[in-house]
């Protein structure tokens, strides 16, 4: 069946060029025309694969004057341009590009090198970046998950390590996008404000942002608020957690996480510093430097008190980010390190519309009327309470 297929579609396909060449040379075969003319100089031999039908040999017709350029037939195209697509899909989501090359005899009846999967994604680039720079001035941003991950590239024939500096908005209605991915150092100031400018250029209303979540990186808070002084600061949890955790003998670690969490999971900002002063009181003599790292960065920890309560357990930390990082690093490992620049912003923005779609599921503020247990085990677990 496979066999009578392709060559019906050879058949087919050498008659459509046949006829493209009759209509540029303007006179059927064997009619001599006035004058100085071009001719008809037989034909030759090419492969073409065809998504569905696979590989077929084709007679393509040709000129004298090597001018015949067939429409039906690409030139240099060996396969057909949703085979393209599809090696561009199938590299996005996993597979790489010497997978593809292995696989793609059986699949298509020919070789595909992984230089030309390469040259399949590149055709995505154009479509990535304008998406990447797309006008964020009809996003109503209320909120901004920042952080910055790092990729292994290949910069002018040398590996170098490379951080992307990444944002999640959260919208008024509660939705999650990702609204900027720029390569640039996340512990330098200059480049997150470059990065928040470009933000800003691409339309994004500063003045409704109104708190920025983050994880403390070098000079990020101080950066933040100069460029969006309309909005507060709130740092993960997590991270400050771990950095007390970090100045705390193995011994008395487990003891130490159970007393902060009623500091950070308590259900009114009265109660968290109460929380706090019991905590400072405790551990004040023994761990001093424990208590200063968290004394310093408590106002920081509780700035999602000033927002809803629905909220609430989405502001806490950055795992919002740090999800979307997991997704990065999940599909990046395979390939250790990464061809370039283009290449990395080519897997991100794939990476970052599928997580797109899964948020649309879990809006901000819609965690509780999810989960309705959430309040109670919530208060039950991590407040003063227990």
């Amino acid at each position: 069946m496979r066999v009578e297929l392709q060559r019906a579609v050879t058949t087919y396909m050498e008659a459509i060029m046949r006829a493209e060449l009759t209509e540029w040379l303007g006179r059927e075969r064997y009619c001599r025309g006035a004058g100085e003319v071009n001719h008809r100089n037989g034909f030759y031999p090419r492969r073409f694969a065809i998504k569905g039908v696979g590989n077929v040999q084709l007679l393509v017709p040709r000129d004298r004057r090597g001018d015949f350029q067939s429409r039906v037939l690409p030139r240099y195209r060996r396969y057909e341009q949703e085979i393209g697509r599809d090696l561009s899909l199938l590299f996005l989501c996993g597979i790489s590009t010497r997978s593809l090359s292995a696989i793609s005899l059986r699949l298509l009846g020919r070789r595909i090198s992984p230089a030309e999967v390469s040259e399949a994604n590149r055709e995505l680039a154009e479509a990535v970046e304008k998406w990447r720079m797309r006008d964020l001035s009809t996003e109503a941003i209320r909120y901004l998950f920042i952080d910055g991950v790092n990729f292994r590239m290949r910069i002018q024939r040398r590996v170098e390590i490379v951080p992307v500096l990444v944002a999640i908005g959260v919208t008024e209605a509660g939705h999650k996008l990702v609204v900027g991915l720029q390569a640039g150092d996340k512990e330098s100031a200059a480049n997150w404000r470059e990065f928040f400018r470009d933000l800003k250029q691409r339309g994004l209303d500063g003045s409704r942002v109104t708190l920025g979540i983050m994880d403390g990186l070098t000079s990020l808070e101080t950066v933040f608020r100069e460029e969006f002084p309309k909005a507060k600061t709130q740092r993960c949890q997590v991270h400050v957690a771990r950095n007390v955790l970090a100045k705390v003998p193995r011994k008395l670690k487990a003891e130490v996480a159970g007393d902060i969490k009623p500091i950070f999971y308590a259900p009114s900002r009265p109660q968290a510093l109460e929380a706090f002063e019991r905590f400072r009181e405790k551990w004040q003599g023994a761990l001093p430097s424990a208590v200063a790292s968290l004394e310093r960065s408590l106002e920081a920890c509780l700035s999602f008190f000033d927002f809803p309560v629905d909220h609430w357990v989405s502001l806490r930390t950055t795992n919002i980010i740090e999800r979307l990082h997991k997704e990065f690093r999940r599909r990046t490992k395979p390939m250790e390190v990464l061809p370039g620049e283009a290449a990395c912003y080519r897997l991100l923005a794939f990476i970052s519309l599928k997580m797109e779609l899964h948020w649309r599921s879990t809006p901000v503020g819609k965690v509780r009327k999810n989960l309705p247990f959430f309040q109670e085990m919530a208060y039950k677990e991590f407040t003063q309470e227990s």
